[in-house]
């Protein structure tokens, strides 16, 4: 009788950790623009995003109105998130926008990125 219950008792604390853990994979949405370059302020800018497992610390510079470089400071990602690193900063440079394609598997992970560089491209307008 008790092993019966010690295995329904495992069973819902399974069901359990499996919803809990399912709650903190929502999918970032996404806030990106392309990039206007007029009152954009040359400088290098930091931006930060997080969305439930997932952050993203960037490094933005700004050259002529132009994103120019970013830097991946740091990110925390499942082991296919690490895809995104260098693929979508390099995106955003050459489209001029924190909206380009996410890498398929790693969605979250691209768009922590995106979001990030994002939040540092608005310090540059003000």
């Amino acid at each position: 009788m008790m092993q019966k219950h010690f295995k329904s008792f495992c069973l819902i604390l399974l069901a359990a950790g499996l919803v809990l853990s399912f709650a903190g994979c929502q999918i970032a949405p996404l806030m990106g623009t392309p990039v206007v370059s007029e009152g954009l302020k040359d400088g290098v800018y930091d931006g930060e995003y997080r969305k439930g497992i997932n952050n993203a610390v960037v490094k933005v510079t700004i050259a002529d109105g132009r994103i120019t470089d970013i830097e991946l400071v740091e990110h925390f990602a499942s082991w296919i998130g690490n895809d995104a690193n260098t693929v979508i900063p390099a995106r955003i440079v050459e489209q001029q926008s924190t909206r380009v394609d996410a890498i398929s598997g790693a969605t979250n992970s691209s768009r922590v990125i995106m979001n990030a560089v994002q939040r540092a491209i608005e310090k540059a307008y003000k």
